[in-house]
């Protein structure tokens, strides 16, 4: 069965810089969807970045576009984020999360993944999350 499990996080002035990392394990298929989420106490869940792994193509929600940088080790199936130049709106318990379904693999077959979106829930496996405090 799918597992994640993040670390990487921790507290980081505002203006520094943090890179967070999800071991993925388990998947049986080769073209999924991983994705980056965070979530701030009362608040929903929001989508920040995602990635398809055939090709490691990437999409990004305007508050982490130009600061974030989503990445995958294909040779450790490790997903990382790269978080600069954070501010403490950034603060959040970050989850990894993934997708092998229909949907996430006709979207990054064919280049949609904007279609796709960054809704958490198109997600159907999640980590146990981690937090990020930026003061």
């Amino acid at each position: 069965h799918v597992q994640l499990v993040e670390s990487g996080g921790g507290s980081v002035q505002a203006g520094g810089s943090l890179t967070l990392s999800c071991a993925a394990s388990g998947y049986t298929y080769s073209g999924y969807c991983l994705g980056w989420i965070r979530q701030v106490p009362g608040k929903e869940r929001e989508g920040v970045a995602l990635l398809w792994t055939p090709d490691h193509s990437t999409y990004y929600s305007n508050s982490a576009k130009g600061r974030f940088t989503i990445s995958l080790d294909s040779g450790t199936n490790i997903l990382y984020l790269q978080m600069n130049d954070v501010n403490p709106e950034d603060t959040a318990m970050y989850y990894c999360a993934s997708d092998m379904g229909a949907r996430c693999y006709y979207a990054g077959n064919r280049g949609l993944l904007p279609s796709y979106g960054l809704a958490p829930g198109n997600f159907d496996s999640w980590g146990q999350g981690i937090q990020v405090t930026v003061s």
